[in-house]
C-alpha cells in the first residue's frame, strides 16, 4: 500500500540546478528514516542521501556539499536540492523509506524521475 511518486526530474547543462520531489503515501510516517537513491544505465542504484527522523542527514562523497535532502513531514513529501549538477549525476532518482529499529529500506520502488545532464 506504500506508493512513493517522485517528479522534478529534466534536462539540463552541467553546473545547473534542479529540485526533485517525491510524495509518499499510505502507512510511511514521520518517524520513518527517508532517502533518495539513483541508478545511472548499466549501474547497480546507489543511495545518495538520508534524512532521519530528528533530521539529520549523510551523503555520498560524490555529492556532499552540492545536494541537500529535506523532508515536509505535514504534507509527506521528500526533497532534494542539487545543485552544480555535472554528468556523472545523470540517473534515474528514487525515493525510499525505511522503518525505526529497521537497516533495510521498504521492498517498494516508485516510478522515479530522470535526470539527465549534458555538458
Amino acid at each position: 500500500q506504500v506508493q512513493f511518486v517522485e517528479s522534478g526530474g529534466g534536462l539540463v547543462q552541467t553546473g545547473g540546478s534542479l529540485r526533485l520531489s517525491c510524495a509518499a503515501s499510505g502507512s510511511i510516517s514521520s518517524a520513518y528514516t527517508m532517502g533518495w537513491f539513483r541508478q545511472a544505465p548499466g549501474t547497480q542504484r546507489e543511495l545518495v542521501a538520508v534524512i532521519f527522523m530528528r533530521g539529520t542527514t549523510n551523503y555520498a562523497d560524490s555529492v556532499k556539499g552540492r545536494f541537500t535532502i529535506s523532508r515536509d513531514n505535514v504534507k509527506n513529501t521528500l526533497y532534494l536540492q542539487m545543485n552544480s549538477l555535472n554528468p556523472e549525476d545523470t540517473a534515474v532518482y528514487f525515493c525510499n523509506a525505511r522503518r525505526p529499529l529497521s537497516t533495510t529500506w521498504l521492498d517498494y520502488w516508485g516510478q522515479g524521475t530522470q535526470v539527465t545532464v549534458s555538458s
